[in-house]
């Protein structure tokens, strides 16, 4: 396998399991008859402290976590393959931060779902291609522009859709924008044509650096009369 499939694929590891996993947790509380609700962000109480990491895990319903599916590993797997120096820190981040901005902005309900994950990693990928100005990162900011550029109304209470945590979305949104920020000198960064030729030092030949020398010295000896 040539290095680049390996890389496509090997940045897919990690989107995939996260996908199987809320899927199994979905089954499982499904067949089991369970209910992980209480497994969500219920703002500044104790009991939704929990929360704060496990409801990315929690969807209310298959509807909910099959919305959910394509956009979490497509900006995970994009998060891999163009960050994948510090893309486990910014996962991290975004996943705990828009928890915890969730848990201290919502209103008291019960907040489950990827979405926040979701919006904290479109809006890392959009502003971080931005600040870099690297071509290729410039490029996904524009694709995640075009293709989730209308996730944006949904943070608004005004025009959020009914029984959707816009704060969740919000959160998300704030935590992503500012790991760009933070991480902006981390990771991939535009190349610099010309540093390279600067730092260079221009070497003679052996022999021409000899023959150079010689001249110099000849023109430094004093002149006879």
């Amino acid at each position: 396998m040539r290095p680049e499939m390996q890389r496509l694929a090997a940045s897919a590891i990690i989107p995939a399991l996260l996908v199987f996993a809320l899927y199994a947790l979905k089954a499982l509380e499904t067949g089991m008859g369970w209910d992980f609700t209480s497994w969500g962000v219920r703002p500044l109480e104790w009991r939704g402290v929990a929360g704060i990491v496990l409801h990315p895990l929690v969807h209310a319903d298959w509807e909910h976590l099959a919305a959910n599916t394509l956009p979490l590993f497509f900006l995970s797997w994009c998060l891999f393959y163009f960050y994948r120096g510090i893309a486990p820190a910014i996962l991290a981040c975004v996943w705990t931060g828009s928890g915890l901005l969730t848990f201290i902005i919502a209103r008291p309900a019960w907040h489950v779902g990827a979405s926040g994950l979701i919006y904290g990693l479109a809006f890392f990928l959009f502003f971080s291609g931005l600040l870099r100005r690297h071509v290729p990162l410039v490029a996904l900011s524009l694709l995640v522009t075009f293709l989730y550029g209308s996730l944006v109304w949904n943070m608004f209470p005004d025009f959020a859709e009914a029984g959707t945590s816009w704060e969740g979305h919000l959160a998300g949104a704030v935590t992503g924008t500012a790991c760009a920020f933070a991480f902006r000198n981390r990771g991939p960064q535009r190349p610099q044509p010309f540093a390279d030729e600067e730092e260079e030092d221009e070497q003679l030949p052996a022999g021409e650096e000899e023959q150079s020398t010689e001249d110099e010295n000849k023109n430094r000896a004093p002149l006879e009369r």
